[in-house]
């Protein structure tokens, strides 16, 4: 009954359906502005020659991006009502027969459920847009692949925020939170710069941020198959290069990721803050 009461509430409330995914929409709202010319422009010069198949292809790298997006930010607005009833309804949750882990449990799995809604939702409409502007659709190995990513990165950003919102007490605060989260997230993506024209600090720590791992994922299903055909005449390490320019990959030292891998690190911190979110509310007084 309490997850069904999140899902109903959250897609109720028009407002907080809008805000979960304003940072998609400033993302958009860029890419139309300007990052698409930026992003097309960096490509051109990798590549030293122009193809109209250059714009399907970044459009496919940001829209990679943007999903990953939405599995952090969806989740994030569906957490807010459990800070809400924290707020306003602690003391009837804690008087009531349910035991505090089915209560637990109850937010975890309403959020990961409106989570799973508004990303799947979100890929569909970029598998859409890459299909209409002459990109392939994903052959059923890959879309098996872009479903697992799905889960997988719903259920780490959904594990990381829960975390996050077992210490915050009010609305106001975890609004103000939700805020800054929702402004740094583009930049932790690699969406607003290409993660290799930031300082190395810089890409060390969007590198250790586990989200980012979905949106290299993502990136490698819908962008991997255009990369390959643009560089196709290209030195290997030039396809390389600018896998790594935009996140499609990441390198730590000699060690270049894949999708497994970073399919383990969502898995692995999905567990840890899941563990410690229970650890939290178990040894502590709700409110």
């Amino acid at each position: 009954m309490l997850v069904k009461r999140i899902i109903l509430l959250f897609f109720r409330d028009k407002a907080n359906v809008f805000f979960s995914l304003l940072a998609v929409l400033i993302i958009i709202g860029l890419y139309i502005l300007f990052l698409g010319d930026m992003m097309e422009g960096a490509l051109q010069a990798q590549l030293g020659f122009y193809s109209d198949r250059i714009g399907i292809t970044m459009s496919s790298i940001l829209l990679g991006g943007m999903v990953a997006v939405t599995s952090i930010t969806s989740c994030m607005g569906a957490l807010g009502i459990s800070v809400e009833d924290k707020e306003i309804a602690a003391k009837d949750f804690l008087t009531s027969p349910a035991p505090r882990r089915k209560i637990t449990f109850g937010y975890i799995f309403g959020s990961a459920s409106i989570g799973f809604i508004m990303t799947t939702i979100s890929l569909l409409l970029c598998l859409v847009y890459i299909v209409m502007n002459g990109g392939s659709f994903p052959g059923v190995t890959d879309l098996a692949r872009l479903l697992l990513t799905v889960v997988l990165s719903v259920l780490c950003g959904n594990a990381m925020v829960y975390f996050m919102s077992v210490f915050i007490k009010t609305q106001n605060a975890f609004s103000a939170v939700s805020t800054v989260l929702g402004t740094l997230i583009g930049f932790l993506m690699g969406i607003y710069v290409p993660i290799g024209q930031m300082p190395a600090g810089v890409q060390w720590v969007i590198k250790c941020f586990p989200m980012s791992h979905a949106g290299s994922m993502f990136r490698q299903l819908l962008a991997d198959g255009e990369l390959s055909d643009l560089f196709a005449g290209a030195p290997p390490e030039v396809l390389q290069n600018f896998r790594e320019l935009f996140g499609v990959v990441y390198t730590y030292g000699d060690y270049t990721t894949g999708f497994w891998f970073s399919a383990a690190v969502l898995a692995v911190t999905t567990i840890v803050f899941f563990a410690l979110s229970l650890l939290v509310t178990h040894t502590r007084k709700m409110g």
